[in-house]
C-alpha cells in the first residue's frame, strides 16, 4: 500500500541513468566508475591542493578543476 502512495507523489524512473552502463552510455565504453575516471585530471587537480593547501587551493587549482570536470562529463557523468 504505501509503495503505491509514495509513487503517487516521487516519480521514480523504471530505468535510472547510469554512466558506467556502456550500453546506456555510449560515452563511456569501457565503462569506468567516477573514482577510475580521468586519472590524468584527477592526479593533477589532487597534487595542486596537496601541494597549496584548501585556502590558495580554490583561487590557483580552479582550472585543474574545470579540466576534471570536463573530462568526467565527457564520459557522460552528471554533477
Amino acid at each position: 500500500m504505501f509503495e503505491r502512495i509514495t509513487s503517487l507523489w516521487f516519480h521514480v524512473p523504471e530505468n535510472p541513468y547510469d554512466p558506467t552502463d556502456p550500453k546506456m552510455n555510449p560515452l563511456n565504453p569501457q565503462g569506468l566508475k567516477p573514482c577510475c575516471a580521468c586519472p590524468q585530471t584527477k592526479s593533477a587537480r589532487d597534487d595542486c591542493f596537496l601541494k597549496y593547501g584548501t585556502t590558495d587551493g580554490d583561487e590557483k587549482c580552479q582550472e585543474l578543476v574545470q579540466n576534471h570536470l570536463a573530462c568526467m562529463r565527457g564520459l557522460g557523468f552528471k554533477f
